[in-house]
């Protein structure tokens, strides 16, 4: 190869028909992408590139990511870019307040970059962000998405459980042999002992985690996170397929079928989980607030046999 010969370009894997979404065109989708220009608030929608962003603007349902678009962790699935945050912004978590009052959502998801540059690790601002959720829209349900809070969780919980989100998640992600390749930065069996401490604190915050699926990872793994959530009480699992975000990103090695999904999501109730989201699309906050409907539901019933 001589040196006007350009290097071939990174061959992008073809997604089965079953992953396939159209590109977001809709006058929901343009305005509530303005609106969250005109706050100044970031949204894991577009930092992570969700596949679900056109139906979800679309319906005015966004997942706010508060901290910056900045990461201090590099992930081998995230599309988030990684670096040195700027400070925290004093006016999210009104500016977060006032979107979920401006879109009229009944339920509101709050999720973060990871933020191990800070004392706390980020948790006082969800807090702030709660706690303004709370003066500003009283009766819209709030679920947090928080990051393991690596040598912080134990005071970082605390403080956010005495705030009382509605839904308490924190995604395990993957299996725990591929955390050295997928999810360096985080360990396995602490982000279960967070999710664990959320129960111990306050048994009637609903707890949820997620897992992605397509990296490698064997059936029998899954099963065994499966059982791992259940011992730590965790009430909704969702799960859905990897999509590799670019060619730097880890490698899709399985398109996992939407009856295969079927199939975990039969195991996982079996298991006793209150409820189970798993399908190719499904990702943490995807149809969130229909979900944390049926997730009271299902406790009231469960309550009621008792």
């Amino acid at each position: 190869m001589n040196e006007m010969t350009p290097l071939p370009r990174p061959e992008r894997q073809r997604k089965p028909d079953w992953i396939r979404v159209k590109a977001p065109t809709s006058v929901g989708f343009a305005e509530t992408k303005a609106m969250m220009r005109r706050l100044n608030l970031n949204t894991v929608c577009e930092e992570a590139a969700c596949p679900n962003i056109g139906e979800c603007w679309t319906k005015k349902h966004a997942t706010v990511m508060i901290l910056g678009d900045t990461c201090t962790r590099a992930c081998a699935f995230c599309n988030v870019k990684t670096g040195m945050p700027r400070a925290v912004d004093a006016l999210e978590p009104q500016h977060t307040a006032d979107a979920a009052a401006e879109l009229g959502l009944e339920h509101i998801v709050i999720t973060s970059v990871d933020r191990d540059d800070l004392p706390d690790g980020g948790a006082s601002q969800f807090v702030k962000v709660i706690q303004a959720l709370r003066r500003t829209t009283p009766k819209t349900t709030i679920e947090i998405l928080t990051p393991d809070f690596r040598n912080k969780a134990q005071a970082a919980v605390e403080s956010i459980v005495e705030a009382r989100p509605d839904v308490y998640n924190h995604n395990l992600e993957t299996v725990p042999r591929l955390y050295p390749t997928i999810r360096p930065g985080a360990r396995y069996y602490a982000s279960l002992r967070l999710l664990e401490s959320v129960k111990r604190h306050d048994p009637s915050i609903f707890t949820k985690s997620g897992v992605m699926v397509g990296l490698g990872e064997e059936r029998l793994e899954v099963h065994q996170v499966m059982d791992d959530m259940r011992s730590a009480d965790i009430d909704f699992l969702t799960m859905g397929q990897y999509l590799q975000p670019t060619p730097r990103h880890a490698k899709v090695l399985d398109f996992v079928t939407p009856q295969a999904f079927d199939a975990y999501a039969a195991i996982a109730r079996a298991k006793g989980f209150l409820l189970v989201a798993a399908s190719p699309l499904t990702r943490s906050s995807y149809h969130a607030g229909d979900d944390f409907a049926a997730l009271r539901a299902a406790r009231e019933a469960k309550l009621a046999r008792a």
